[in-house]
């Protein structure tokens, strides 16, 4: 009797033997690739993240104030007569549709000495895009500028700040340097002229790269007071092509850009 109750119960283990192992072997492969893919088991073995330049390692007080224009066209003018009253030429990046509707803007920027950059055709979602459409798109935008100004656009601000590998690796491929910010105004939220003023001066540090908007509605008020903050406080105000390195250089995992 007891020989037939262990035979039965012998065979019982061999017929759930094979299910408990397909099991096993399932719960192994879930563990594996989790293990490959949890970012904290990556570690070195991760690939290196592309970025913009965000900000600039120099050996002098340079900073870069730039302009997105995109939109609205109210203070242009305004804005170029504050610039040459401090001598100060600056970077916009403008959009070519708004040098579709602005063309006597963007020579005036040009005539004043400031330049004018690329910050692509309409303003689209570059995440969403591949690399010929992003290259079709920031050539429509240069190919704009240059008519107007002669001088065709080398650097590139992705609209609404995005990016990607992708959208880097494409831009990179174009010979043109992909330019973030470290020194964020918030204008655009019509934060008051003190606010803006209080943002800028407190986040500003040498080699930033500070991000104002053409058309935001304090701006033309806050700009003077910030211009002689950083003149009096030893700061070189410079476009970004003045900042930027050239030669050897690497970006570390903010976006500054270092002399290799």
């Amino acid at each position: 009797m007891l020989k037939r109750i262990l035979k039965k119960c012998s065979a019982v283990f061999v017929l759930r033997k094979k299910p408990l192992m397909i099991v096993a072997g399932v719960i192994a492969v879930v563990l594996i690739f989790y293990v490959v893919s949890s970012p904290a088991m990556v570690g070195t073995a991760a690939t290196t993240r592309l970025l913009p330049i965000y900000s600039v390692e120099r050996d002098n007080k340079a900073v870069s104030l730039t302009f997105d224009a995109a939109w609205g066209n109210e203070d242009t003018q305004t804005l170029i007569d504050i610039l040459d009253q401090y001598n100060v030429t600056v970077t916009f990046f403008v959009t070519g549709q708004w040098v579709d509707k602005f063309p006597e803007s963007v020579k005036a920027l040009h005539d004043a000495g400031h330049e004018v950059m690329n910050h692509s055709n309409d303003h689209a979602h570059f995440n969403a895009l591949t690399a010929e459409e992003i290259a079709a798109n920031i050539n429509a935008c240069s190919d704009k500028v240059e008519q107007v100004t002669g001088v065709r656009p080398t650097l590139f601000r992705a609209p609404y700040g995005e990016y990607d590998d992708h959208v880097i690796a494409a831009v990179n491929a174009m010979g043109i340097h992909t330019i973030q910010w470290d020194c964020d105004s918030l204008d655009w939220k019509d934060l008051s002229a003190r606010e803006i003023y209080s943002r800028v001066t407190a986040n500003v540090k040498p080699g930033s790269i500070v991000l104002f908007h053409n058309a935001a509605l304090h701006t033309p008020e806050a700009l003077a007071d910030i211009i002689e903050y950083l003149l009096q406080n030893g700061y070189e105000i410079v476009p970004v092509s003045k900042l930027i390195l050239t030669g050897e250089y690497t970006i570390d995992h903010t976006g500054r850009q270092i002399p290799a």
